[in-house]
């Protein structure tokens, strides 16, 4: 109650009615402001019409404790309707998610293959299918998408996992060798027994919980993952992770970059190179800045001797032709020997 409300309430309890013009008066306020007062009382059931007063002219004051009697009753009465609709809605949306999680189920399983729209939905799948997992994870990814303030908390989740007697492999790709990220995560999951390798070039991102289910990009790359369940496709994608995986190197705590490692990218350069592919293309394959990219085919080109990219391409050919003939070469063959050798070019 305002102050207005509280004065008049007073006058009306010291002459036993409210005489409004008199209160005005009284309290120096308007009459206006005595009745809009003496209307908020009546409603609060702090004044009410004498008996027999039809016109409501005359109003006496209520002890409050009777008022708050009525107000009270009134409101538990009306909280208790409200709480027992409350309660009915919850019995009708308790139903219905009965009703929704069956349907879910029986979708799952009638559906071997189920596009997921939007970036929360499709994180709340992945997340369920990890924390089920009992056997084993695979991840094939160009790095660790995580946010620095973040790598501690994906490595505890990772390390609970391992700690429950999850097997975790990774695929990255070699860019990933030099990212700070991807560097403190390895070293958190070192002692784990998870292991790290990667290769110049990925088939593209996967997920798979168990070699029961996958989680793949949507192919319009938008928000979202396709969640495979279809059992010979997963086993398909599980095969072509333990392929890559034979021919991947190893990412252990301070061997972040080696030699091999270079020598690789190099090859990989060097074979997209010869498909015709522009820096931009090859830079973006492989997960790599065009300047990191350009630095490579120009070590590549020192090695061979060669002032154009024409001419390396008419050295590589010779070379590679050379040892053909002697049954022993291939372009990573060829790339290796140049690179690890001074001898001058072709």
């Amino acid at each position: 109650m305002d102050k207005a409300e509280i004065e008049v309430f007073r006058w009306a309890a010291q002459n036993g009615h409210l005489d409004v013009e008199g209160a005005a008066q009284d309290l120096a306020l308007t009459v206006r402001v005595v009745q809009e007062a003496a209307a908020s009382l009546g409603a609060r059931h702090l004044l009410r019409p004498l008996p027999g007063d039809t016109a409501h002219e005359r109003l006496v004051p209520v002890a409050p404790e009777s008022a708050a009697a009525v107000v009270f009753t009134t409101a538990e009465a009306e909280l208790r309707g409200r709480l027992a609709r409350i309660d009915e809605l919850k019995g009708d949306f308790d139903v219905l998610g009965s009703l929704y999680a069956e349907t879910q189920r029986s979708r799952r399983r009638h559906t071997p293959i189920q596009e997921v729209h939007g970036l929360e939905c499709a994180a709340e799948l992945l997340e369920n299918a990890i924390s089920g997992c009992q056997l084993e994870v695979l991840t094939c990814e160009r790095g660790r998408n995580v946010p620095p303030g973040r790598i501690e908390q994906a490595s505890e989740r990772d390390l609970a996992l391992t700690r429950r007697g999850v097997h975790m492999r990774t695929l990255y790709q070699h860019s990933a060798r030099h990212e700070a990220v991807t560097q403190d995560y390895v070293s958190h999951l070192a002692s784990s027994g998870s292991e790290v390798r990667t290769l110049p070039e990925l088939f593209g991102r996967l997920i798979v919980v168990d070699r029961a289910v996958a989680f793949i990009p949507r192919a319009d790359e938008h928000e979202g993952v396709v969640v495979v369940q279809d059992t010979s496709t997963v086993s398909y994608l599980c095969a072509v992770f333990d392929h890559s995986w034979v021919q991947a190197t190893p990412l252990n705590p301070g061997h972040f970059g080696t030699p091999v490692i270079k020598t690789e990218a190099a090859q990989a350069i060097v074979r997209l190179l010869t498909e015709g592919m522009k820096d931009e293309v090859i830079a973006r394959r492989l997960g790599m800045s065009l300047r990191t990219c350009r630095k490579h085919i120009a070590d590549v080109m020192e090695s061979f001797r060669a002032e154009s990219r024409f001419q390396l391409g008419y050295l590589i050919r010779a070379r590679l032709g050379d040892a053909k003939r002697a049954k022993t070469g291939t372009i990573d063959g060829v790339v290796a020997a140049a690179l690890s050798s001074d001898a001058p070019g072709q």
